[in-house]
């Protein structure tokens, strides 16, 4: 078990997520190597001491030949290509990835057939920064980090990724890809989006506006600080979810406006918004110690605890 512990983790994409991975992996005490598309970003990594290179065919190589857990952090509209490189040089690794929506990641995949040894990732933790160089070995320390029970895991391969997240500092949240989706197009997806518009609707009031703006305007925008082009790469895949939410944040908005255009009073906005960040404050998120990884109806029994607010803390 010490060995399959400390196996060797090769990281495709070493941007903030990416990048934080190889570094936890790192200082976890994983052999580890990597691939970055931009050479200025592989050139930063060096320059830090870490083995990561512009040429994805022997990093792949190398993967394949020590057995490697190989996690793609690159954005979606890359993934195709890389997934062709994957099942071309090392199609019987153990697969994960770090990117924000799985279904779509699932699919493509499984598309590519290398649903085998797949295991769907995502660690809920970020910076409104990207690249390597606002990558850190702490940013997964008491986040979540979203392992896919999706049926037909393989249990040796979830148990390789769930001990890597653990021991990259994160709690592990049994989850299947599309449930997955629908919940984050709402805590993570639709916080960008409302972000965007509170920037835009804030900065409408002029120098004046954003001179007197303290904490609330800076907490409420602070992911509008991502750059364009990623904010767009995390939440268009998920479009389906996110038009969800955002129809029932119209909902929620519009019923403000109107008890606020009639009465002068907000409704039950302020009211209902202050119980739910309060449940969010005050929720059990409660140790799963009973289910094993391979045990009859494992995928659909962890599912379930996921969804009741299990974590997994820790594997023996």
């Amino acid at each position: 078990m010490t060995a399959l512990r400390k196996s060797a983790v090769c990281v495709l994409g070493t941007g903030l997520i990416g990048g934080s991975v190889l570094r936890a992996a790192t200082a976890a005490g994983y052999r580890t190597w990597g691939y970055n598309r931009s050479a200025a970003g592989a050139q930063a990594a060096a320059a830090d001491g870490f083995d990561v290179g512009t040429d994805i065919a022997p990093v792949l190589s190398r993967a394949a030949a020590e057995d490697a857990v190989v996690v793609v952090g690159v954005p979606m509209p890359a993934l195709e290509s890389v997934l062709s490189d994957i099942r071309l040089l090392a199609p019987d690794c153990v697969l994960t990835d770090v990117i924000s929506v799985k279904a779509p990641v699932l699919a493509t995949v499984r598309k590519h057939e290398l649903g085998g040894r797949f295991v769907g990732g995502h660690p809920m933790a970020g910076t409104a920064e990207s690249g390597w160089a606002a990558s850190t070995a702490e940013l997964f320390t008491g986040a979540a980090w979203a392992v896919g029970v999706d049926p037909g895991t393989h249990a040796e391969s979830w148990t390789r990724v769930a001990r890597l997240a653990l021991d990259c500092g994160a709690t592990v949240v049994p989850v299947v890809a599309d449930e997955h989706d629908r919940a984050v197009a709402r805590i993570s997806h639709l916080p960008h989006v409302l972000a965007e518009a509170l920037a835009v609707a804030g900065a409408a009031g002029g120098d004046l506006a954003l001179g007197l703006a303290a904490g609330s305007f800076r907490d409420g925008t602070r992911v509008a600080a991502t750059a364009p082009d990623l904010v767009r790469a995390i939440c268009e895949p998920n479009a389906s979810a996110l038009l969800d939410a955002l129809d029932d944040t119209l909902r929620l908005l519009t019923a403000a406006r109107a008890s606020l255009a009639a009465d002068g009073v907000l409704g039950e906005l302020a009211d209902a918004g202050y119980s739910e960040r309060n449940r969010y404050d005050t929720l059990d998120r409660w140790d799963i110690t009973d289910i094993r990884p391979g045990d009859h109806d494992w995928h659909e029994r962890l599912r379930a605890a996921g969804q009741r607010g299990g974590v997994i803390r820790r594997l023996d």
